[in-house]
This record gives structure tokens, sequence and C-alpha cells, in this order.
């Protein structure tokens, strides 16, 4: 093959490289349009971010032209056609980077590589509504591509070269003296996604070439009586252990409570702020909310897209193991599913006694509206504050109760919503703001809705709570998982910083604190507290990664906190008073403002402390050095599969996902291949315990088998863990007939019952194993009330007709 390429096919190249780089300026002035605010003007924000698309565009030529030239040598139309489409695609995905960035105020990054399939389709079909319009910009700009390429082609002539050089060398100069310009507001989106993924592996393969070894020592570990007791001198002393219910509101940063910037759509949590230990200058330790449980109730380190993703859990113990090991009953309350995030791993890993998920609520409660693709987050905060209410046992005591409130997310759903969008109009004419904050405001009447909505539902829930007579022994714990993000951030660090208040009726009085704590030191803290004041024995030694919250009125910082702004950016810290993030140092005030400095001495150990940090965390997470199997006597540690196992897993389940998995696992079952189904279904439960299908195949599998006492065990798991699911009831009760144990059958008919399970083969069943046990008048009984409502129904008519 003779490689050659002629100046026309070179020239139609250059062209189209040009026509990639105007499509991009179009997509810019589409951005900037579509933006809710700009620090910038108009134009000066579009001029800068029309120089880094330039540059963009030219690197993409670069980098494809070797492909092109190839190609080209044997196939010319073919080369020019598969550059135009990869161009196409190119172009699609900088607007579907630009539509997320849109909606969420940031650039997508190596974040991406953090999230599953099935987690990315949740969260967007969240925030976009699907129609015509929709698709239309995938097929208006593609076109502006081909349009360009055509006009260039047309008239774009010889001088082609000439028009690029000049244009090389104008924006080159204007690259070298804008700084500016490395802004990410600035940057084109796709070679912000590269450049953060080529970091990001970059640093992973830099981490994992570390020799981690050549060491076996838990540098976390400590004597657990380090951690001071700060909470007693603002505590009453009582002889009982108190209730804990620690409550997570989605979204909530501090700037939308406590008269703060956008301040007033929060009445009630203002005034619980009055009469509660406040922290001022909190933080979440990540920019989302996969990293709340592990660090509020765990005080854990990060691992390497967060800690609730790592795949084998290390050792650890947490507020939930160590309040069960001393005589608390443990739940935790949501109304989505547990199994995003992975919540649900670390939560039973703790040996959680009750987990109520979206799966737990039943048909009289009412799940938040879909959106135009049937996707809905769950149950809204009222729904979930009263289930809450209705499922905390009075008799069970002490408790710790965990709540994580949902409506304030991304499509911003809630009951009654025209009701609280006219109320946020009302307020925003009443209160005191500057006319952009205003502004603002009635530009996101839905979100300022949900705060007023979520407001009143803790409201709601904590009257109902105080009229229960635990009340006067219990401590609440209010925080928020991260602050929220169709709200514009007035500076990087205000994506951290939540409030954090600690409400009970044992306060002698209330107090405001301005030093710097974080979500690390919670658990500690409450710790020290119970184990100073109450027969709780703690572990001995303890692995937490905080401190320990600071009571110091003054502003100030005596900690170290690493951020991770999205899963697998662990690039941002919290220094003294300086705050470091991804290559930018900025000074904290005292009213947690930052202002940009240059201080290169600051800057080195800033970087050498992160450093550290970043070894020190893939080590213990990665050699399972964070607390010994030896001391942790206070959790049961997932199911471990052996060589062969793992190898058998991986025949069947490569590059497929779980529900790809339970499809094979079905099948083996169908050809009574039993211990590999099963082993598939170990598989998938160990990554998703509410996989109830997986259960459900896992217990009928064993009573094909005549295992019957652990089918019955199995399914009667699955009950628990998903009690408005019929084939649960369904399986139980064929392992019942196949076990001659019709006895049992009536207990769990009467759970359907009462959690309103209309499949008439559950009472098909019911009513055949009367007749068995000879029970024939209320075999008819249920056949009657069946067939009323069943009537064209050919198998109950023929059970029905076969009774005497």
């Amino acid at each position: 093959m003779k490689l050659n390429l002629k100046a026309d096919n070179f020239y139609n190249y250059v062209k189209l490289t040009l026509a990639l780089i105007a499509a991009f300026w179009v997509l810019s002035i589409y951005e900037v349009v579509n933006m809710q605010t700009r620090s910038e003007s108009f134009l000066l924000t579009l001029f800068l971010k029309c120089i880094n698309d330039f540059w963009c565009g030219i690197i993409i030529g670069i980098v494809v032209f070797p492909l092109f030239f190839l190609i080209n040598s044997f196939k010319e139309k073919l080369a020019l056609n598969l550059v135009l489409s990869l161009f196409v695609v190119l172009v699609l995905g900088q607007f579907s980077l630009i539509k997320y960035s849109l909606s969420t105020l940031l650039n997508l990054g190596a974040d991406l590589l953090g999230y599953s399939f099935e987690d990315i389709s949740s969260t967007i079909s969240t925030s976009e509504s699907v129609s015509l319009f929709y698709f239309l910009p995938f097929i208006i700009f593609p076109a502006i591509l081909l349009i360009s390429f055509t006009v260039f082609k047309r008239y774009m002539q010889k001088p082609v070269m000439l028009i690029l050089m000049g244009l090389v060398l104008v924006f080159g100069v204007l690259k070298l003296v804008l700084p500016v310009l490395s802004n990410d507001a600035y940057k084109n989106k796709l070679a912000f996604l590269t450049y953060d993924i080529i970091k990001f592996k970059r640093e992973q393969r830099a981490l994992n070439a570390l020799n981690l070894f050549d060491r076996d020592d838990f540098p976390l570990l400590k004597p657990s009586s380090e951690v001071p007791d700060v909470l007693s001198p603002f505590l009453k002393k009582k002889e009982d252990k108190p209730n804990i219910v620690v409550i997570v509101v989605e979204g909530l940063g501090t700037e939308f409570v406590d008269n703060n910037m956008y301040g007033g759509f929060t009445p009630y949590l203002d005034s619980l702020i009055d009469k509660s230990l406040y922290w001022e200058h909190f933080v979440s330790t990540t920019g989302r909310s996969f990293g709340i449980l592990p660090a509020l109730l765990g005080s854990l380190p990060y691992g390497e897209k967060g800690f609730l993703e790592l795949s084998k859990t290390p050792s650890h113990i947490s507020l939930i193991s160590l309040l069960k090991a001393n005589g608390y009953s443990t739940s935790y309350f949501s109304g989505g599913p547990s199994s995003f995030d992975r919540k649900i791993n670390f939560l039973e890993y703790n040996g959680i006694d009750q987990l109520i998920d979206e799966s737990k609520y039943g048909p009289g409660y009412a799940k938040t509206r879909t959106d135009d693709g049937g996707f809905s987050w769950g149950y809204p905060d009222h729904e979930i504050f009263r289930k809450t209410l209705t499922t905390m046992d009075v008799e069970k005591q002490p408790r710790l109760d965990i709540i994580m409130t949902l409506s304030s997310h991304e499509p911003f759903e809630y009951p009654d919503k025209e009701l609280y969008r006219s109320k946020v109009e009302e307020r925003a004419e009443t209160i005191t703001k500057p006319t952009e904050i205003k502004n603002t405001i009635l530009n996101n009447k839905d979100v300022f809705g949900c705060l007023l909505y979520t407001d009143k539902a803790i409201k709601e829930f904590m009257d109902a709570y105080s009229q229960r007579p635990e009340y006067d022994n219990t401590i609440f714990v209010i925080t928020g998982d991260h602050r929220l993000i169709p709200i514009a951030q007035k500076d990087k660090l205000c994506r951290f910083h939540v409030p954090f208040l600690v409400y009970s009726p044992m306060l002698k009085k209330s107090e405001r604190f301005k030093a710097v704590s974080s979500h690390l030191d919670v658990t500690p803290t409450l710790i020290s507290y119970l184990s100073n004041n109450f027969r709780f024995k703690p572990s001995e030694k303890t692995s937490w990664v905080g401190t320990g919250l600071d009571t110091t009125k003054q502003f100030n910082n005596s900690k170290i906190i690493p951020l991770m702004r999205y899963k697998g950016s662990l690039n941002d810290v919290i220094y003294k008073d300086y705050f470091y993030s991804d290559g930018e140092l900025y000074k904290i005030n005292s009213y947690f403002g930052t202002y940009r400095v240059v201080e290169e001495e600051i800057n080195e150990m800033i970087l050498d402390s992160l450093m550290a940090f970043k070894k020190m965390n893939a080590y213990v997470t990665q050699r399972n050095k964070i607390f010994p199997d030896s001391l942790n006597i206070y959790v049961t540690p997932k199911k471990e599969f052996s060589e062969q196992e793992i190898a058998v897993v991986n025949q069947f389940s490569k590059n497929k996902t779980f529900d790809e998995v339970f499809e094979i696992a079905k099948e083996l079952s169908h050809k009574k291949e039993f211990e590999t189904a099963r082993l598939l279904c170990d598989y998938i439960l160990n990554e998703y315990p509410n996989h109830i299908d997986a259960r459900i195949l896992k217990g009928r599998s064993l009573g094909w088998q005549k295992k019957y006492d652990k089918a019955k065990e199995e399914l009667l798991e699955a009950v628990k863990r998903s009690p408005y699911h019929d084939d649960c009831y369904m399986a139980l009760l064929d392992v019942y007939w196949w076990s001659d144990q019709e006895n049992k059958s009536e207990a769990i008919y009467s759970e359907a019952l009462k959690n309103d399970i209309e499949n008439p083969l559950i009472s098909l069943k019911m009513a055949q194993a009367y007749k068995r046990a000879g029970n024939e008048n209320l075999a008819k009984k249920i056949m009657d009330s069946v067939v009323n409502i069943h009537p064209n129904n050919s198998e109950i008519l023929a059970f029905k007709n076969s009774l005497n």
C-alpha cells in the first residue's frame, strides 16, 4: 500500500476541522444564552469559551489526522466520511455535556466513571423532560457541522491554510496572555471530560503503583479516649441512654437557612437553629450524596470513588454497629431505592435492624409523580416521615433512627407543587434581598417551593414526635448531605457548606460555633458523649478519620479536611483557613467565603498533605487496614467466594449487567443446574441485597431440590425485604405445599392480605392448602370471594368446581 495524500483531500480535512470548530462555537452560543447566571458579560463569556473551543477543535484535528491519512491512502471517500461521522458524534457529545452542565452547573468529568449505567440513567431521567423538542437539537447541531463544511468546501479555496495559520497565531497569543481561560467555566466540555479522565487515570496508576505490601500497620487505629466529650457541657444528665434521630436533608446547603443568601424558605429549621447547638461553618465531605453515610455514620476514608463503591468492604465500625452492640435498635428510613449508590451494602454490613426504602411503603402511601419516562425517585418527604412515625416502636428503646429526605432533588417534584410555587412568589415579594437574588428565586420556584415543602414536612414530624413519651430523652441531629446543585454557587467551597445542628429537649441552652467541623467529626463525638455519660461500652480502639466536633466560638480550623467533589475526584481540601481546589488556592474568611491567593509555600504544604492522605486512603481501603478483623466483633461480613466460585461467576457475568446475569441464572435453574444458578444469585445479592427476584429464584431452587428449611429461610427474608411483592408469597406458599406444611400457609396468607396483595393466585394456593388439609369450607369461602373479583379466570373456576 502506497501512503500518500492529495492536496485537495488535505484541504478538505482542514475545512472539516474548521467546520467542527464552527459547530463548537454555535454550541457555545447556545450554552451562554441558556446560562442562569454569568460572572461576566455575555460577549466576554462567549469570547473566552470560543478561544478554548478553537484549541479543542485543533487538537482533535491533529489527533484524528493519522487515522484520516491512513484510511485515505486506500479509500479517499471513506476517510472523509468516517471523520465526518466521528465529528458528528463529537458534536452530539459536546451538546450532551452542555445540557448536563446547564442542569447541574458543573462540567461532567471523571465522576462519569463512578456511576453504573443504571445510576446514570436514573439521574438523567430526573433532569430531562423528553418530548419532540428534546430531540431537535440532536438534529440541528450536527446539521450545522454539515452545512459549515459544505460552505467551507465551496467558498474557502486555497487560502484555507493562511486562514488557519492566522487563527492559530491570534488564538495562540490570547491563550498565553489570558490566564482566566484555565477556569473550568470557559473550558470546552469535551476537553474538560477528556482531561479530567486522563488526570484521574494517571493518579489512579500512580497510587496503584505504590508498594502497598511493604507495611502491615493500621494508621487510623487509635484509643477511643482520644476524642474529647464536647457535648456533655450542653446536655442535661439522664440515667437512660438517649434515643438518637439523625435527619439528612437532601441538598440542604447553609446558604438556604439562617437568613443567609437564599434564606427565608426554611422557617421551621431556622427557628430550630435558634434552639440548638449550631455549627455555622460545617462541611460535607463530598459534593454528592454518595459520601454522606460513610462520613456521617462511620468517619471513614473515601476509597477510590467513594467508600460505598469499594467492591470488597473493608473491616470497619460505625455509629450503627457500636450503638447496636450497646442495646440500641437501629433503623434507616428513605423514600427511594436503597441500592442507589450502594447505600444498602453499607447499612447491612453494619447490621442495621430495620431498613425502610421504597419497597416497604405499600398502597397506603403516595409516590412522587413520575416524569415523562415513567421514572420516580420514590416517596416524597412527608410520606417518609409518616412512614417513620408509624414504624418507630416505642417499646424498642434506646433507638437510633436515620432518616434521609428525598424531595429536594432534581426534578423537584413534590405534592401541592403549585401551592408552594405561589408561596415562593409571595415570600420573594416580602423578603429583603438584592434584586439579583430575588430574580434567582423567582426563576427557580420549583427549587425554593421544595425547600418550603420539606421544611414543613420536618416540622410536622418534629411536632408529632414531641407527643411521644420518648421525646424528652431524644437527641436530634440535622444536616444536609451537600449543597443542592441547580442554584448557581458563589464559589467552589459552598458546594460543601451545609448546616449542622444538634437539638434536644435535654439541651441546657442553645449555642453557635464558628469553628470548622465536618461530617467526619459527628460519630466520634456522639460515641465519646455516650461512653462518658451512660453505661455504654465503646470499642477500645477506633479508626475514625475525624477528630470530633470543634465547639470553639470564634472562626477557627484545626483540621485538614479532604473533600471529594464527585466520585473519584479527591482534589479539594480545607487546610486551616485555606481552601485548595484542583490547582487553585483560596483563603477562607470569617464568613466562610473565599478569595483567590498565590502563596507557593502554603500551596506546596497543602499538596504534600493531600498526597499523604491519598496514599493513606489507598493503603487502608485496598489492603483492608482500617480496623482489624480481630477486633471487629460488631459486624457480619458479606459472603466470600472461593477462587473456583469466582471463576464460575466470571464465566457467566463478564460484560453483563446484574439483570442479564439474573436471566442466565433463571435459564440455568430451568436446566436443573441449581448450584450454579444459586451462585449467580449470591453474586447478585452481594452487590444488590434487595434484588428480590434473585432471592426468590434462590429460594425456589432450594425448594426444587427439597431443601425446604433453607428455601423457607430465603423466602421469608424476601418477604421481609419486599412485603408488597406478590411473588415472594407465591414462592413461599409453593414451598409449604411441596413440603406438606400447609399449616404454615395461613400465616403467610394473612400477611399478604394485610399488605393488600391482590394476586388471585395467592388466594387459590391458600384454598388448595385448605382442601388438602381437609378444610373445604374455608377453601370454598376463599374461592367464592375470588370468583366474584375474577369471574373469567379458568384456573380459579376449575378449582372452585372441584370442591364438593
